[in-house]
């Protein structure tokens, strides 16, 4: 891969319901690095079972700055849910200098319409963060049977959008349940860009870049509860100019977080 990747879609922590090879920081680094990844943006497996948001969200970031600090940046978790979650989202900007957040509504169990969801956007916008937005973390067929998490229902999404302008908001993991219409919706409905982690079938990306801008495509592993591998194999298998090859591997992404 001679063109540098920003993988917008890692992890970092214990997978809580089994161990993963490339858990521990220092491994994942090393293998990212080797695959050619410049830039990692991370977030917390704890962020999605622990109510203390704060201690998650210092742990990552300590943890970025410990192993590769040029590699790892991370985002940090608000759940909207939780009391006094304002805090938590002042915290991730102001003491641990994110750029971003990552959300889990259905883990955190609230709808996309809520009004607390749609405070955080706008709050988020007004401090210039990203906000990612993780659809699904694991197919509902492997799931612990006492932990069984649906997918996020993205339909209420697209008129939120249009409420809070210049709101910038990446999907992860968001392939296994959305539909081309709504992806077109969401897209144009405000600034809504995706990650090819989850996308599946033939020429995959290829047929997506028939749908949407490709300034919409972001490279995403979902490393390391999948194999990076497979999302290098998204980028080789279909047929797409080097323009858009670029844009895919990093461009859109520096574009993005430079907002």
């Amino acid at each position: 891969m001679s063109t540098p990747i920003i993988d917008t879609n890692v992890f970092l922590g214990r997978w809580p319901f089994r161990r993963l090879p490339l858990d521990e920081a220092a491994l994942l680094a090393k293998a990212l690095r080797e695959r050619g990844v410049k830039q990692a943006w991370a977030g917390s497996f704890d962020a999605l079972l622990h109510h203390d948001v704060d201690g998650v969200n210092g742990r990552l970031a300590a943890m970025c700055q410990r192993t590769d600090e040029k590699l790892f940046l991370p985002l940090g978790t608000v759940n909207p849910a939780l009391p006094d979650w304002e805090e938590d989202l002042r915290r991730c900007q102001e003491k641990y200098r994110m750029r971003g957040i990552r959300v889990f509504p259905n883990y955190h169990r609230y709808a996309l319409n809520d009004a607390a969801f749609v405070k955080l956007l706008k709050l988020a916008t007004e401090r210039g963060m990203l906000v990612q937005l993780a659809v699904s973390m694991e197919d509902e067929r492997t799931q612990h049977p006492l932990v069984q998490v649906p997918q996020v229902d993205l339909a209420p999404l697209v008129e939120v959008i249009k409420t809070v302008p210049g709101v910038r908001l990446q999907l992860l993991n968001a392939f296994r349940s959305l539909r081309p219409d709504l992806l077109l919706k969401l897209v144009n409905a405000g600034h809504v860009s995706v990650e090819i982690a989850t996308l599946e079938g033939v020429a995959g990306i290829e047929e997506l870049l028939k749908q949407v801008p490709v300034e919409r495509l972001l490279f995403g592993s979902l490393a390391p509860l999948f194999y990076f591998e497979a999302a290098a194999l998204k980028l080789q298998e279909s047929k797409f100019s080097d323009v858009q090859d670029k844009a895919i591997r990093r461009e859109n992404a520096a574009r993005l977080m430079a907002r």
